[in-house]
């Protein structure tokens, strides 16, 4: 009896909690400027490469640090930098995780870090930029372009930060950072789909 009493009363006030909504502003055009920080929790670098030519296997980095000085009005002005621990890389198979942290592949004791710092912002849509930069991986550093598309900005209702994030997407070779293993079976080229979240810091 008191276990249904008490089941029945969590679900009460589940129902009757006022509703949390996030309120997002979708136009970059009303973004706030200022200087930002990576929000580790939300932010996931995302990539995939082609398995055999069977499948497009994916995997994930974690942990991301960085910042992002955004200027709404002048986006050429704006500039990024962040880092990306490399042993966070996770795949959905214990073995292959540990193995890409291996000298085979990432090398992630003498490379702990892969980092992008951008050079140039430029805008090509309301909601969209190209940035160019140079990405650091595997102790190479190459200029890379990133695509990136605007979601939301608002304060998170949970934390009450000020928060702005972004879709960005890429193609890159590994081999040009010296990650050769199983070329061509295992694509050269790697897919980024990164989700950032960035809090206002000022």
């Amino acid at each position: 009896m008191n276990k249904t009493f008490g089941l029945v009363a969590s679900v009460a006030l589940v129902l009757s909690a006022p509703a949390v909504k996030a309120q997002a502003v979708t136009d970059a055009g009303k973004v706030q400027a200022g200087h930002y920080a990576v929000e580790p929790g939300h932010t996931q670098v995302g990539f995939s490469v082609l398995h055999f030519g069977f499948t497009r296997y994916q995997g994930t980095f974690s942990g991301v640090s960085g910042t992002l000085d955004l200027n709404d009005k002048t986006p050429s002005a704006s500039a990024l930098s962040v880092t990306i621990p490399v042993a966070s890389v996770q795949t959905t198979s214990a073995k292959l995780t540990d193995e890409l942290k291996s000298p085979q592949w990432f090398d992630a004791t003498q490379y702990a870090n892969a980092t992008f710092v951008s050079k140039q912002v430029r805008r090509v849509g309301h909601n969209d930029a190209v940035v160019t930069g140079d990405l650091t991986l595997h102790g190479v550093t190459k200029p890379e372009t990133l695509k990136v598309h605007f979601v939301g900005a608002g304060v998170n209702p949970l934390d009450k930060k000020y928060t702005v994030g972004f879709e960005v997407t890429g193609t890159i070779k590994r081999s040009d950072f010296g990650v050769k293993m199983y070329v061509p079976y295992v694509s050269d080229e790697v897919q980024l789909h990164i989700a950032g979240a960035f809090e206002k810091q000022d």
